[in-house]
């Protein structure tokens, strides 16, 4: 029975709905991303918003914050989703390494009859054109490929990812072509999730102060309004800072991998700062470059010997090899 394409995959990723949904080994992280996101927001509704409910004149501001929450919560979520369960841009593996790009030389190796044989080698690296530049690109020995232009192979995923950025354990998955922009929304809606979730917070530890007095009664009033505050502050350190780095790299058109490794060296594809940001956020989104639930194409019979026995006009007999 023929197989899918994601049952073959040799890559360490995890796949549910029959392929439709791709992540990466360390999927099980996105479940410690979701508590982080989700607990906090329902002690907000719960305790935060309730209490907002008494101050307010009018009842509607109190819901309409609480529809915002939701609201934004979800889209926070679907974010992250987004960034996860999809192919980031996997480049597909070689069956066997490209025989147009062996060198001349050979390495000798023996096989299992003791007889030497001679093995192509490939250049690691070569030059291709890219934008009208001189480009070397990477031969990848795992996927028998030489890497396109701004492909890294990922150590974590086992696979090549086209522009890849870096392989991020928070969402479980790498980083790249494909889901870099939800990953950017992804953080930044984050962040402003934090503010917004501060602002709350000690807006209701005003309200309770003005009713107790002091600061002190307020907060002893209140613990979950504190909790939050201190936990979205933190958070927003985290998030709001790599937002700031993120913002920084799109409007030099680079990468965190090449930002790391290769300095100035990398500003090639810098096509100014608003041109950059238009490239991230309003092109297309390219299609994958694999379709995880066709079928594995049935492999090309291998060539094979069989010995023949025949008799020559002497009577003798003799083995003639015949290929398959």
């Amino acid at each position: 029975m023929a197989r899918r394409v994601y049952q073959e995959w040799k890559g360490r990723n995890i796949f549910f709905i029959k392929g439709r949904l791709v992540f990466g080994p360390d999927a099980g992280s996105l479940f410690i991303t979701l508590l982080l996101i989700v607990v906090p927001i329902v002690i907000f509704c719960t305790t935060v918003a309730r209490n907002l409910l008494h101050e307010f004149p009018t009842h509607n501001a109190v819901y309409v914050i609480l529809v915002v929450t939701i609201l934004y919560t979800i889209y926070v979520l679907v974010l992250l989703f987004l960034t996860s369960a999809r192919d980031p841009g996997f480049v597909p593996r070689n069956s066997n390494p490209p025989e147009e790009e062996t060198r001349y030389g050979s390495s000798v190796t023996a096989d299992d009859t003791g007889r030497h044989t001679s093995t192509p080698r490939l250049p690691l690296t070569k030059e291709v054109f890219e934008k009208g530049f001189s480009v070397k690109v990477k031969y990848c020995k795992t996927c028998m490929i030489y890497r396109p232009p701004r492909c890294s192979h990922c150590s974590v995923c086992d696979n090549c990812v086209e522009r890849f950025d870096h392989h991020c354990p928070w969402v479980g998955q790498c980083i790249g072509l494909r889901n870099y922009r939800y990953f950017f929304l992804f953080v930044s809606s984050s962040a402003l999730l934090c503010v917004f979730i501060f602002a709350m917070s000690a807006l209701n530890i005003k309200f309770v102060m003005d009713d107790r007095g002091t600061l002190w009664k307020a907060m002893k009033e209140s613990p979950a309004s504190v909790i939050l505050m201190v936990y979205s502050f933190i958070f927003f350190w985290f998030v709001g800072g790599l937002t700031c780095f993120h913002l920084y790299l799109i409007g030099r058109n680079q990468t965190t991998h090449e930002s790391f490794r290769l300095g100035e060296s990398s500003r090639l594809y810098d096509r100014g700062c608003f041109r950059n940001f238009l490239e991230v956020f309003c092109t297309k989104t390219t299609s994958s470059r694999i379709n995880f639930r066709a079928y594995e194409q049935d492999e090309m019979p291998m060539r094979t010997t069989r010995e023949v026995k025949i008799e020559d006009s002497e009577g003798d007999g003799r083995t003639k090899v015949q290929d398959n």
